[in-house]
C-alpha cells in the first residue's frame, strides 16, 4: 500500500463527484421544506419526513452494502447504487403527493447509501494510514460542495423554477457519474469471494470490540446533534427573519465552505493539534456556531456561524472517519458501513427530534440542545482516543 497510487486518482475524483450528488440529494429538501408545506398543504413535521426518511433508509441499508462491497467489489457496488439513484431521483421529481415523495426520498437514501462508506473503504484499501486523512479530506470536498449546492440550489429551484427540477438536476448528475464509474470499475478486478457466514462473523467481531463501539456511539450522537440542527437552519431563517428560500439556503450552504476550509488546511491542523486536538477544537467551533444561531441577530450572521459549524464538524468527523477505516482492515467495507449506519441513524433520529421541537418550543432550543450534546460526545471521544493511543 502506497501514499496515493497515481492510477487511483481519477477514480477518487469520480467518487468525490458521486459524493457530491449524494450530499446534495441528502440536503436538498432542507431548503425545500417551506415550499413542500405550501405545495402539498401539509404540516412541517410531515414535510420534514422527506429529510428523516432519506437518512433512515440511508442508515439502515449500510448493513447490506458493507458486506456486499467486501464480497463483490466496492467500485461495482458503488456504480450500481449511483445508477439506482438516477431512477429514485426521477421518481421524486414526478411524485404526485407527499407520500410518494417521501417514498422516493427513502429510495434515494437507500440507493445513495453505498457511496460514502464504500468510497472511504476503497480509499482505505488504496492509501496508507499516514496519508489517508489528507486523501479523505480531498475526497470529502465533493461532499462539502454537495452540502453547499444541495441547500442553495434547493432554495433557488423552490423560488424560481419549481422544486421538482431540483430532483431532475440530481438525476442528471447521477447519470453522468454512473457512466464514468462503470468505465472505471473494471480496472481494479473482482473482490475475493467469501461466504455470508464469514461476513456475519466479521460484523459480530467488530461489534464486540470496545474501540469500534466507542467510535460508533460517538458518530451516532454526532449525527443527532449536527444534522438535526442543520436541517432546520433554512426553516429558522425563513420563519424568523422572513428571507426568501434562496437566501435562507445560503447559510447552511456555508456549512460546506467551512468543510472546504478544513480540507485546505488539513495537514497543518493535524500537525499542530493532533487527532484529539482536532476533536476538541472541532466541538468548540460547532458549539459556538450553534449558540450564535440560537442567539439570532441579523440573518446574515447565520452564514459565518454555519461556516464555523461546518469547519468544526469536519475537524471532528474526519478524525472519526479516519479511525473507522482502520478498525478492521480485513473487513474494511463492513466496518465503515457499520460506522455510516450509526451516523445516519443518528441523523434520522436527530431530524425527528428537531421537527418535534421546532414548532412548539422553537429552533433556538434545537440549536442549544445540539451544542450541549456535541460537546459531551466530543469530550468522551477525546478521552477514549487518548486511552486508545496509549495502549497501542
Amino acid at each position: 500500500m502506497t501514499g496515493e497510487p497515481a492510477g487511483s486518482r481519477r477514480t477518487i475524483a469520480l467518487l468525490s463527484l458521486a459524493a457530491f450528488a449524494a450530499a446534495a440529494s441528502m440536503r436538498v429538501c432542507d431548503s425545500l421544506l417551506p415550499a413542500l408545506v405550501r405545495g402539498f398543504d401539509v404540516t412541517t413535521g410531515q414535510a420534514a419526513r422527506t429529510v428523516s426518511f432519506f437518512a433512515l433508509a440511508y442508515g439502515l441499508t449500510q448493513m447490506l452494502y458493507g458486506p456486499m462491497g467486501d464480497r463483490y467489489g466496492k467500485l461495482r457496488v458503488i456504480s450500481t447504487a449511483v445508477s439506482a439513484s438516477v431512477a429514485a431521483s426521477l421518481g421524486a421529481m414526478a411524485a404526485p403527493g407527499i407520500g410518494w415523495l417521501i417514498g422516493f426520498r427513502a429510495a434515494s437514501g437507500a440507493a445513495a447509501a453505498a457511496i460514502m462508506p464504500l468510497s472511504m473503504a476503497w480509499i482505505g484499501d488504496q492509501v496508507s494510514y499516514e496519508h489517508r486523512q489528507a486523501t479523505l479530506a480531498r475526497f470529502l470536498m465533493g461532499q462539502m460542495l454537495g452540502f453547499i449546492g444541495g441547500q442553495f440550489l434547493g432554495g433557488v429551484f423552490a423560488d424560481h423554477l419549481g422544486w421538482r427540477w431540483a430532483f431532475g438536476l440530481l438525476a442528471a448528475i447521477y447519470l453522468a457519474t454512473a457512466i464514468a464509474l462503470w468505465a472505471q470499475s473494471g480496472r481494479f478486478g473482482p473482490a475475493p469471494a467469501a461466504s455470508p457466514v464469514t461476513y456475519l462473523r466479521g460484523m459480530a467481531a467488530i461489534g464486540r470490540a470496545r474501540w469500534p463501539r466507542r467510535i460508533f456511539a460517538t458518530v451516532f450522537f454526532e449525527g443527532i446533534a449536527v444534522f438535526g440542527a442543520l436541517a432546520f437552519i433554512p426553516w429558522h431563517l425563513h420563519n424568523r427573519f422572513g428571507v426568501s428560500l434562496t437566501l435562507a439556503g445560503l447559510a447552511p450552504g456555508a456549512f460546506g465552505l467551512g468543510g472546504l476550509t478544513y480540507a485546505v488546511f488539513t495537514r497543518r491542523l493535524l500537525a499542530r493539534l493532533g487527532e484529539r486536538g482536532l476533536v476538541r477544537a472541532g466541538a468548540a467551533c460547532m458549539a459556538t456556531g450553534l449558540a450564535g444561531l440560537a442567539a439570532g441577530g441579523h440573518w446574515l450572521l447565520a452564514i459565518p456561524e454555519s461556516a464555523l459549524l461546518g469547519l468544526g464538524y469536519y475537524m471532528m468527523h474526519n478524525t472519526l472517519q479516519t479511525n473507522a477505516t482502520q478498525m478492521a482492515p480485513a473487513s474494511r467495507g463492513t466496518a465503515v458501513a457499520l460506522f455510516a449506519s450509526c451516523f445516519f441513524l443518528g441523523q434520522s433520529i436527530g431530524v425527528s427530534i428537531a421537527s418535534a421541537m421546532a414548532e412548539p418550543i422553537g429552533t433556538p432550543a434545537v440549536f442549544l440542545s445540539s451544542a450541549v450534546l456535541i460537546i459531551a460526545a466530543a469530550a468522551a471521544f477525546a478521552a477514549a482516543l487518548r486511552g486508545a493511543r496509549a495502549s497501542a
